[in-house]
């Protein structure tokens, strides 16, 4: 088939969350918090922690499995694998590869990809590029985060978000499931400081005194953040609305990145989008960083029926500053 008659369509998702639940309760008795305070906030009442054993990959590799089983095809199929993730097992090898182990995907190629929140949108744009050039006709796009490695614990404005989860897709060239119709990615590497870890790479690499530093662990100026998050994901959802000649009625379901309730209320507000209408399940995961979309991408195509011809918009931002999304159509 010609390059240019192909196109990329989503055939299977799947999801995998930890079985430990952390509440506001529980939270309340390790910091200077109550339920109230978080729930007023950030609309979030509990979170998922995975355990010492539940590590990034792991927790990636159960995703795929039930992303595959909804695709109904085996491993052996996979050309590709992508993983978004900033908290992988190790900085080398690539998370990937180790799911390629997991899985016996012994055809695949594998690689990690590094867009914080807005990985999975950036995975899936990637992978669109590759099936409609010919290239591959199986891609296994993963988003896994294992946030509470990379949490710091004693500060009650960032402990109180995040947690740990994976969601995956299985993007093909057959032309069943939603068509990823297009994308729109952007980033502003000037204000990377709003939002950053700032110890284990090369700048900061890891010692006693990073460590006491507490420079592994996630930082954000939460004000300046929340401001930068709307703007980032109206403008997200807005470029590519537009560009498809399409209007906030033509969306049939918007998955926002779930990083605070508030933030996916007022992006609403902008875009005329009524809460209906909205894919939410930040109060019962908290933020969960890229795998916040593939996993509200699985629970909602599991949970709802869509008609030919409806859209779904994906859209996220996240540290680097980086923000994007992803138009899907039936």
């Amino acid at each position: 088939m010609a390059s240019s008659e192909r196109s990329a369509s989503i055939i299977g998702t799947g999801s995998f969350l930890p079985e430990k639940v952390l509440t506001n309760a529980d939270l309340e008795k390790m910091v200077d918090t109550s339920d109230e305070w978080i729930t007023t906030r950030t609309g979030i009442k509990e979170r998922r922690i995975a355990t010492p054993e539940e590590t990034t990959s792991f927790l990636a590799t159960r995703a795929s499995q039930r992303a595959l089983e909804d695709a109904g095809i085996g491993p052996e199929k996979i050309q590709l694998i992508i993983v978004a993730t900033f908290t992988g097992d190790m900085l080398m090898p690539a998370t990937a590869c180790l799911v390629q182990k997991n899985l016996g995907a012994s055809h695949a190629a594998a690689f990690d990809l590094s867009a914080a929140c807005t990985g999975f949108v950036y995975g899936l744009s990637v992978a669109r590029q590759f099936i409609i050039s010919g290239f591959y006709d199986y891609i296994l796009v993963i988003a896994a985060e294992k946030l509470s490695c990379v949490t710091d614990w004693t500060d009650r404005n960032t402990c109180v978000l995040f947690g740990d989860g994976a969601g995956a897709a299985v993007v093909s060239s057959e032309r069943r499931g939603p068509r990823i119709v297009g994308e729109y990615l952007a980033a502003d590497g000037s204000i990377y400081e709003m939002l950053f870890m700032p110890g284990g790479g090369s700048l900061h690499p890891p010692s006693h005194d990073s460590v006491e530093k507490k420079l592994h662990f996630v930082r954000m100026a939460g004000r300046e953040v929340f401001k930068y998050a709307v703007n980032s994901m109206v403008e997200a959802a807005v470029k590519l609305i537009e560009r498809y000649s399409l209007s906030a009625k033509d969306i049939r379901l918007l998955i926002p990145h779930q990083a605070n309730k508030r933030i996916i209320t007022e992006v609403a507000r902008y875009l005329g989008i009524p809460e209906e209408r909205i894919y939410i399940n930040v109060q019962k995961y908290g933020n969960m960083s890229a795998a916040t979309t593939a996993v509200g991408m699985d629970e909602a195509f599991r949970s709802n029926e869509f008609l030919p011809g409806e859209k779904v918009v994906v859209v996220a931002f996240g540290g680097g500053f980086t923000w994007g999304s992803v138009l899907l159509e039936w």
